[in-house]
């Protein structure tokens, strides 16, 4: 019993050094050869996420990542970027976009995971996603404006670009000033996410500081 307690102690104080290790470009990040251009202000450092309402992973995700986008410090700008993978991703990113030009997007945004995810609606149609965001202080004619505005569809245009530039083949993922992609698979995990950008967000200040 002692040997096996040793050993597993010993275990975990090699896990707990491994996962202390730096990240490794290639392993647990991808480096774009052509970086993304960002949108912050100069001294700024952009971290994005690219989502997808009807992902269960960006699901379990949300609640792991609000912690951390909370305590991000005052020189990164965090921002959500909608996947468009697919007719039903781009509803959703019209959805996104939508609320947003609205001013009810941080109202919505939770509720329409939780509308997808725990009570099983599609929410790609225009007019069920009017009638979802007429409980949040606008009219379903305002809603249905909104999804077929000029500038939801260059945000949409935009959003596509964006994916194209990014070039990952699944969401979550986190794009670190436009030049860094993590992801589920090269982290290891959901939660190992942002201590992976954490790390490239030390790497981008340090870069800039030469």
């Amino acid at each position: 019993m002692l040997k096996q307690w040793i050993a597993a102690v010993a275990g975990l104080g090699f896990s707990a050094l491994v996962m202390a290790a730096p990240p490794v470009a290639g392993e647990d990040y991808k480096v774009l050869d052509t970086p993304v251009e960002t949108s912050v202000p100069d001294g700024q450092i952009e971290v994005t996420e690219v989502f997808w309402y009807g992902c269960p992973h960006c699901y379990a995700f949300e609640k792991p990542l609000n912690a951390w986008v909370a305590e991000l410090p005052d020189d990164v700008t965090f921002m959500r970027v909608p996947a468009t993978m697919g007719d039903t991703w781009t509803a959703h990113a019209r959805a996104f976009y939508a609320a947003k030009s609205l001013g009810i997007l941080d109202k919505v945004h939770d509720d329409f995971f939780d509308a997808i995810h725990k009570d099983g609606r599609h929410l790609t149609d225009p007019e069920k996603v009017a009638e979802f965001f007429s409980h949040y202080g606008v009219t379903k004619d305002e809603a249905l404006k909104a999804l077929d505005s000029f500038g939801v569809k260059s945000e949409l245009n935009q959003a596509h670009a964006r994916m194209r530039g990014y070039q990952i083949m699944g969401v979550p993922a986190l794009i670190v000033d436009g030049h860094y992609v993590v992801t589920p698979q090269s982290a290891g995990s959901l939660e190992n996410m942002p201590r992976v950008a954490d790390a490239l967000i030390d790497k981008v200040r340090e870069q800039r500081s030469q």
